[in-house]
């Protein structure tokens, strides 16, 4: 179950989860897509998401959700500015530090299409590869895409690279 809120949205989905005995992405989440921008104020957007998504993750345990059937995502883009998630990815092993596999998904988020200039959507394929390369070597669990041959290959490269050897 993939639940971008996280368990804020819907307080019966963490029981559901349990029921099936599925496992369960928590998503870091605020809001609502109405108000995202507006809620991306943090002290320190690592320490806060971090914080957060522990709090997700002992709700959904105390709902019965087997801790081992978790997986944190951070959120980027949600709720968060440009420079934020930038944060987040720079200091992705603070979150993978916390044990619980962490899916990424930036792809082609709006902030890799300021990056290139204001790049639309589907311009920003390259961009999405190389992010999920670095996430994926830089300890991310799974990378979230639209285009998977490209970041397989752009994966498979990270990889070889951390391991010496193809």
């Amino acid at each position: 179950m993939n639940d971008v809120s996280g368990g804020l949205a819907d307080p019966e989905m963490a029981s559901v989860v349990a029921a099936a005995g599925v496992p369960y992405v928590l998503m870091h989440w605020r809001g609502h897509s109405t108000e995202m921008d507006s809620l991306a104020q943090y002290d320190d957007v690592v320490t806060d998401v971090r914080t957060e998504l522990l709090e997700r993750v002992e709700a959904a345990m105390a709902a019965g959700v087997a801790e081992s059937s978790i997986v944190l995502d951070p959120g980027l883009g949600f709720a968060k500015l440009g420079d934020h998630n930038w944060e987040l990815l720079q200091r992705l092993d603070e979150l993978v530090e916390l044990g619980f596999p962490v899916l990424v998904g930036a792809s082609r988020k709006r902030f890799l299409g300021t990056l290139l200039g204001n790049r639309p959507p589907d311009g920003r394929e390259d961009a999405t590869a190389a992010v999920s390369a670095l996430a994926a070597f830089n300890g991310a669990w799974g990378v979230r895409v639209h285009d998977v041959g490209r970041t397989l290959d752009s994966v498979a490269v990270a990889g070889a690279w951390r391991r010496g050897h193809g």
